[in-house]
Order: structure tokens, then C-alpha cells, then sequence
């Protein structure tokens, strides 16, 4: 579960782009009711999500991956380029492989089912809009399973993983378990009992030693190349 962000006042814009608009319509009821959080733009394709984007620069935006013409997919990573800033909630209503493993390559900041709990995605909105990543744990078993761990490595395999083990510290490796299972800096700090500021710190020295940019980056790293 994802720990809600310290309040503020401040506005959440959220644009959704899904091609079935009893979806829509039941997604902008929900949202339209959070605290602080307003859907400004809706669309049924990326083409029109995408000029939405341009325009209103939400801070968040909720993307169907089976969309018509483009998919949800190539909009996220168009979205990244028109709208840096924006982040990007992936909606899906299953939870297939090949799926997955395009989801976490495209820049999205949080990857959820669409039988999502209210109460958990007014959360995941609160957190992605100041930068926190999220996996539906389902979609976590699937990103696990995509990554299975060898019976048997080579020599030299042992020898890159033990080189990537040896330069994370054991806290470090602690906090690297945690982001494969989703928790967010606010959640470490409090499973390590540290700071969240530790936490961060600790995350931003994981992603340096890995070479990645994002918290999903990691995670997928260190599944995919059994270091954890």
C-alpha cells in the first residue's frame, strides 16, 4: 500500500486519456471528488490526450494502454518528450507479459489495474505527482515472473553479479529489496526506521551505482540480473 504524501494545497491537475467513455466518466466522478485533485481534460485516443497535455501541462495523467491508432505505450513516451514534468499513470485492465515489460520501459511513473480501490488511487495520484513510482503488486508478481532467477550461472554471470552486489552497502541492498516490492521513499524510511531524506539519499546512491535513471529501472535491474 502506498503511504500517502504530506497534504498541501495545492491543485493536482489530471487529464485522463481512455477510449471508453463510461471509464472516463466514472474516473472523472472518482477524481473530481479527491481533495485538491481536478480532472481539466479527458480524451478517447492519444492524439487529442496528447494536444490536452500540451495545453493544460497537467502534473498528471492517467493512460489507457489500449488505445486506438496509438497505444498507451507510444503516448506515455510522447508525453515525456511535449511534457517532462507530467507524470504518467498507466491504466490497464489485464496484466500480460509482454505488456508489462513494454509498461516499464516507456517512462510512466506508476502502473495500476483499472479495478483500483478509490482510496488507493487518490494515493498513487498524491504520490506520483511529487515524484514517488508505484507498481500494482499484481503487475509486480508479473515484472518478477518475466525476470525468473537461473538455476544454474556461469562463472561469469556470478562474477557481474557479485560485482554489482559489491558495490551496493548493505543498507543499500536493504533499501534496493524494498523498491522491488514498490514502497515508496516515505515507506523505507519507515520500515529502516531512518529519515526520509536518508531514504532518498540512499535510493539516489542506488540509482548512481546501478546506472539507471528511475526508481522502475532499478527494480526491473535487479530482478532481471539477479542481484537481489
Amino acid at each position: 500500500m502506498l503511504t500517502t504524501v504530506e497534504e498541501t494545497n495545492e491543485l493536482i491537475k489530471v487529464v485522463i486519456v481512455e477510449d471508453y467513455k463510461l471509464t472516463r466518466v466514472g474516473l472523472r466522478s472518482t477524481i473530481n471528488e479527491f481533495e485538491n485533485v481536478k480532472v481539466v481534460g479527458e480524451a478517447e485516443d492519444a492524439t487529442s490526450g496528447l494536444e490536452i497535455i500540451k495545453r493544460e501541462k497537467p502534473q498528471v495523467v492517467l493512460m489507457d494502454l489500449g488505445l486506438p491508432e496509438m497505444n498507451g505505450i507510444e503516448a506515455t513516451q510522447k508525453v515525456k518528450e511535449i511534457s517532462p514534468q507530467t507524470k504518467v499513470i498507466i491504466l490497464t485492465s489485464h496484466d500480460r507479459e509482454e505488456e508489462v515489460l513494454a509498461a516499464l520501459g516507456s517512462g510512466a511513473s506508476a502502473y495500476c489495474l483499472k479495478d483500483i480501490d478509490p482510496k488507493t488511487l487518490s494515493s498513487v495520484i498524491r504520490n506520483v505527482a511529487k515524484g514517488a513510482c508505484w507498481l500494482d503488486s499484481a503487475i509486480a508478481q508479473v515484472a518478477l515472473n518475466l525476470f525468473p532467477k537461473p538455476e544454474n550461472t556461469s562463472l561469469k554471470n556470478s562474477a557481474e553479479i557479485s560485482d554489482a552486489r559489491a558495490q551496493l552497502t548493505e543498507r543499500e541492498f536493504e533499501v534496493l529489496r524494498l523498491l522491488v516490492k514498490g514502497k515508496s521513499n516515505t515507506e523505507i524510511a519507515k520500515e529502516l526506521i531512518v529519515s526520509v531524506h536518508t531514504a532518498k539519499a540512499h535510493v539516489c546512491s542506488i540509482l548512481q551505482k546501478l546506472c539507471v535513471d528511475d526508481r522502475v529501472q532499478a527494480a526491473v535491474k535487479a530482478i532481471k540480473e539477479n542481484i537481489i
